[in-house]
């Protein structure tokens, strides 16, 4: 399933370092840090698909959009392009802004106190950053402006245009979420 997928991708790009970290902040082993990353990633995009398919946000739209843009276009660049900080700047916004609502989410359910979870999520938001830039790029053909023929991009989207009408914006998260695999 693509949710599984991209948790593996975040788990990947974490690595057995940064789990190592995450482990210490929440008194756990590595397999506790990763039982609790997974259920992170799947809240936060949980949260995000939620914002999108309610399709009634700008800045969701605005920040989707950012991250779906090939490398080296637009405001994109500011970011520096490096370490998947392509569209970093919105979409950092946007995940820092659904941090407390998820941190106590998972808190509820993990039993592991909400500060400790916003730590993680502190730690996670360059990685999922990370792992956007390199779906969105993989789903554009790494930069190649494409009219919706490329694998995961969303039917009709547009290198950093919003998306059109009903669902769309849904449609081109998803695609980012579920596409471009390694």
């Amino acid at each position: 399933m693509s949710e599984s997928s991209f948790q593996k991708d975040v788990l990947d790009e974490l690595g057995d370092e940064k789990l190592t970290e995450i482990a210490g902040l929440l008194d756990t082993d590595t397999d506790g840090a990763r039982d609790t990353v997974e259920q992170t990633v799947s809240a936060m995009t949980g949260t995000l698909q939620e914002k999108a398919d309610a399709d009634d946000d700008d800045e969701v739209r605005q920040a989707v959009a950012e991250v779906a843009e090939p490398p080296l276009q637009g405001v994109a660049t500011l970011g520096g392009g490096l370490g998947g900080m392509l569209g970093g700047g919105m979409m950092a916004g946007v995940l820092a802004k659904v941090s407390k609502p998820v941190a106590n989410a998972v808190s509820k359910k993990t039993g592991i106190p909400a500060p400790a979870i916003s730590r993680v999520i502190e730690l996670l938001i360059p990685v999922l950053l990370a792992v956007f830039a390199k779906r969105a790029a993989a789903g554009k053909g790494a930069g190649a402006p494409t009219a919706g023929g490329a694998p995961g991009a969303a039917p009709g989207a547009t290198p950093g245009a919003a998306p059109a009408e009903g669902g769309g914006l849904g449609d081109l998260l998803g695609s980012i979420l579920g596409g471009g695999k390694k």
